[in-house]
């Protein structure tokens, strides 16, 4: 129970039960008589919506919400008070923003410091009589804050108690935070971390600041700007409405000022939702690849064709997956189980797309690692993690100068993501200075004014649910300019932002109009415009340069000509349905090229393995016989009985929560090959000697009912490789392509139970927030593993050739100034450590991320045939760092002719050395040795390439200063 005892000077406040307008919505009356605060048991709008008058009276409006508690303005048109109080997880008695009266608004949080909080409350009209409003709250959820306040009046009004306010947050069970926000003085010091589900506050939101690449386009969207309305404004921030546009997201046009508005369009690996676009390799297999090219020229194709389709905003790449959980039903979106491979992915990916003249849209912010309860559940997780994890991939896409990024269903510490003002304001906008837009997942907006002052810049589709014919902002976004509730210069910076990639990608002149219609394709609008070009040859490229070879016995593969082969399971051959026989792909039929959710997009074609398998059986005369029953084992046994090889495919799916396969609710339920994989490979092993398994999979996959069978000699791990499937996999099978790929997460000997972390297999209907503890911290994918002393079955970075490598001569130097690529803008940052929690971008500072260190390692291909090497740099951190054993902190893709050496070059800057300081609150490097590792095999090799940075090379005492040059 809560109890509140509030004494001002206001009209007569009724309570009225059960009602739940929107934060940002006004209850209006044009008298003296009684203002009606709502209340509501509703988890966004409780004890909410501003109350509003036009008379000198004053009003006062409490709010009880996971993020906006006892919250919003108290707003008059006159000269009454208007006072923001909010004492949630996400605004602790605050807001930090000016108001429609001529008083100062009371803050406290990060920005300003609590300190700042004014001891005065707002002067009232000496008309008005003082009145005792007393709020009772009972049944209060169990993780919201426990409040206590009897704020200090001035002018007419008293107060009942002494001027204390006093706040005690609290997690599921234990105290975390007690303040008195008055002094500014923390009584209790319990730090943040797991399962303290509490995100500090953080505001106001950071201005865009129209630096370095985005001054043009920042100034050119300010001046815009200016020339709008403030509907029109408010237009720029609020989606038509689901279906109510030609793409999945749709922005109006304002064509009083020649703007023809914005499209909005998944996905990560094509075009959604309309024809003639390539179905393009996962981002897992781009990953896979370790090479920064191919990850760019994959970009730049799919980029091309969101471009030809009209589409300003493309919604991707995903940066999720960071190797918490195996079975993550969209981790074949993302890349990976490593944040520095995952980074680079995410920045050649916004490069390429955006290249392209597209806008990228970096997904999904932040810590939407499973599907299950993603629109219920809360990542509660450590502040280092976080920074050190699942930042690091939003980091680089700001560094590649990603136009949106797009903020995710789940809460974080229990603050909706949308409205987390710590994340949003906080992380995203102070911490990296991203200066584009922030977004919101369809439907994931909880509120309108918390999630407006929060940081939110655009909400899509636009209405509350879909279909719902309203909106937490539009109209309502308005009222709450108008009355104080959201100031005028925080909307005029979400339009900026929303204009400012518009602008900067030169999407204003000459841009393609939309020429499809995503809900009425056979309908008038639709163009059919094919933009496929030649992005076929990419899609085999990377399909090829992404299959994993993890095991090769006997030089059973390449296969040179066999007499006889056989085909053996339904992945081998073409769906019966037809390639998108199921809608958003949810289900398996036949060989599997695209995992399912709208993450997906239609095949134009999908070549299966045995159609091109078959194609090569007929240059080699080759005799080829198949079964596709899965479960037909007897088949499969007289199929394959003594030939010269058999091939025996398998595949495990996942994807998106909205569509459940074979009872996975998006994510996998167990990692096991589906349709009866292993008793499928085992019922072939036994009666033939020469069997290669391939796998069509969406992440890690366990195969120990079979793999140590001595007649398995091969496997090949594909993924999710596209349209090219099957021509793919034969370039890879027959030698055309030597395989170079590596594995981009850990593959467990004993399924789930060996990785960090599990599933939360809960029924949302039993739990509605349940509640997603990041326990393993730093420990994820390979590092839970070399951690905890766990031998996989294959490690993160493992990958074969049907080449040898041979690394020598490692060496490993300092950089001098000479060396330093600065640019001329570099020395105008006025960085360091003593104001790097109070400047905006100081995670970007140029001086921290300069290379500094040079790895370099020689590298020969001693084999005889052509192909490419992956060295890998591990860098272990000194003893007593809080860091696992090694964290990957390089990559090179090196090709080679036989007998030939090159050099591999490993850059290292201060970023990379360093571990986020909960306490100090910036990076730093540890002191110590850093150990350094080189290897071409694994994260696990035991005999790796091995050096030192000495501690004396580094900048890791007390007065030395990373930040600055």
């Amino acid at each position: 129970m809560m109890l509140l005892t509030w004494v001002v000077c206001l009209a007569q406040v009724v309570v009225a039960q059960n009602q739940q307008p929107d934060v940002g919505q006004s209850a209006m009356s044009s008298s003296s008589g009684p203002i009606t605060v709502t209340s509501s048991d509703a988890q966004n709008s409780a004890w909410s919506s501003t109350a509003y008058s036009t008379s000198s009276t004053g009003v006062s409006m409490a709010s009880f919400s996971r993020d906006m508690a006892w919250s919003s303005a108290a707003s008059s048109m006159a000269s009454a008070i208007t006072s923001t109080v909010s004492a949630g997880q996400d605004s602790a008695w605050s807001s930090d923003y000016p108001t429609m009266s001529s008083t100062a608004a009371a803050s406290v949080g990060q920005q300003p410091d609590v300190s700042s909080y004014s001891s005065s409350m707002y002067s009232v009209p000496t008309s008005t009589a003082p009145v005792t409003v007393t709020v009772i709250v009972t049944d209060a959820p169990s993780d919201s804050p426990s409040v206590t306040a009897a704020p200090q009046a001035s002018g007419n009004a008293t107060a009942t108690a002494a001027p204390t306010v006093t706040l005690v947050v609290s997690n599921h069970t234990n105290p975390l935070y007690t303040y008195d926000y008055l002094s500014g003085i923390k009584i209790n010091d319990t730090s943040l971390g797991v399962n303290n589900s509490f995100s500090p506050p953080f505001y106001p939101t950071p201005e865009t600041r129209g630096q370095g690449n985005w001054t043009y386009a920042v100034d050119k969207a300010r001046t815009f700007v200016a020339s709008l309305t403030l509907e029109e404004k408010v237009n720029l921030t609020t989606g038509v409405g689901w279906q109510g546009g030609r793409c999945v997201g749709n922005i109006a046009p304002i064509e009083r000022v020649g703007f023809q508005g914005l499209c909005l369009q998944d996905a990560p690996l094509g075009v959604r939702l309309t024809d003639g676009v390539t179905a393009f390799p996962s981002g897992l297999n781009a990953a896979a690849t370790f090479d920064r090219q191919l990850m760019y020229e994959r970009a730049l194709a799919i980029g091309e064709e969101f471009r030809g389709k009209g589409v300003n905003i493309a919604l991707g790449p995903g940066m999720n997956g960071g190797g918490r959980v195996a079975a993550s039903g969209r981790q074949w979106e993302m890349a990976g189980g490593d944040p520095y491979l995952a980074g680079e992915s995410a920045y050649y990916s916004v490069r390429g797309l955006q290249d392209a003249g597209v806008q990228a849209c970096a997904k999904h912010y932040i810590l939407n690692e499973q599907e299950r309860n993603r629109t219920t559940s809360s990542s509660n997780i450590d502040d280092a993690t976080i920074h050190e994890i699942y930042l690091h991939p939003f980091l680089r896409a700001v560094q590649a100068d990603v136009s949106a990024v797009m903020c995710s269903y789940n809460l974080v510490n229990s603050s909706w993501a949308c409205q987390n003002s710590k994340a949003v304001n906080g992380l995203l906008k102070h911490e990296l200075g991203f200066q584009g837009q922030v977004l919101s997942d369809w439907q994931a907006q909880h509120s309108g004014v918390a999630s407006a002052l929060a940081g939110l810049d655009q909400t899509m589709p636009g209405d509350v649910t879909f279909g719902s014919n309203s909106s937490y902002w539009g109209a309502n976004l308005t009222v709450s300019i108008n009355n104080g509730s959201v100031p005028l210069e925080r909307l005029e910076d979400m339009a900026v932002r929303v204009m400012a990639g518009y602008f900067r990608l030169g999407q204003d002149t000459g841009y393609p109009a939309v020429n499809f219609d995503t809900f009425k394709p056979n309908g008038p609008l639709d163009e059919h415009v094919n933009v496929q070009g030649n992005h076929a040859d990419i899609v085999r490229k990377v399909g090829a340069a992404s299959t994993i070879l993890l095991k090769n016995e006997n030089g059973a593969l390449p296969i040179r000509k066999p007499r006889t082969l056989a085909m053996i399971g339904s992945d081998a051959g073409p769906p019966s349905r037809g390639p998108n026989g199921f809608s958003d792909r949810g289900g398996v039929d036949g060989t599997l090229a695209m995992g399912w959710g709208s993450g997906t997009t239609q095949f134009p074609y999908l070549i299966s393995p045995l159609e091109a398998i078959q194609r090569r059986a007929i240059q080699d005369h080759t005799l080829v016989s198949w079964s596709l029953e899965d479960f037909d084992l007897d088949l499969a046994v007289s199929t394959a009985a003594n030939v010269d090889v058999a091939i025996v495919f398998l595949n495990s799916d996942s994807g998106e929560e909205y569509i459940v396969v074979d009872g996975n609710i998006g994510d996998r339920n167990n990692l096991t090959a589906w349709h009866g994989g292993d008793e499928l490979v085992l019922a072939v092993a036994n009666v033939t000697s020469n069997v290669v398994v391939v796998i069509h999979n969406p992440g890690p996959i366990d195969m120990e009912a079979w793999i140590d069978h001595p007649n398995v000699t091969a496997v090949l791990l594909a993924g999710l490789p596209g349209q090219e499937s099957g021509n793919s996999i034969v370039e890879i099978v027959y030698g055309d392509y030597n395989p170079s790929a590596k594995l981009p997460f850990t593959i467990a000997k004993n399924s789930l139970s060996d990785y960090p972390a599990q599933i939360a297999y809960i029924n949302t209907n039993l739990d509605p927030e349940p509640q997603i503890d990041y326990k393993e911290r730093l420990n994820v994918d390979y590092r839970h593993f070399l951690s905890n002393n766990i031998t996989p079955r294959y490690g993160f970075g493992h990958g074969l050739s049907y080449t040898s490598f041979n690394s020598t001569n490692l060496q490993i130097r300092a950089l001098g100034k000479k060396d330093i690529q600065r640019r001329n803008d570099w020395h105008e940052e006025r960085f360091s450590a003593a104001n790097a929690t109070g400047e905006i971008g100081s995670s970007l500072s140029k001086a921290l991320h300069a290379p500094r260190w040079e790895v370099s390692a020689d590298i020969q291909n001693v084999g005889g045939v052509y192909g490419c090497d992956v060295p890998q740099l591990y860098l272990g951190f000194p003893e007593g760092s809080g860091e696992p054993p090694r964290v990957l902190r390089g990559f090179e893709r090196i090709t080679l002719e036989p007998w030939k050496v090159e050099k591999a070059r490993f850059p290292l800057s201060r970023y990379d050395l360093s571990v986020w300081d909960t306490e100090l609150q910036r990076w730093r490097i540890p002191e110590g040795d850093f150990t350094i590792y080189v290897t071409s095999k694994s994260a696990f090799d035991m005999d790796p390439l091995t050096g030192t940075i000495p501690s004396n090379w580094l900048p890791n005492g007390k007065d030395d200063d990373i930040y600055a040059w």
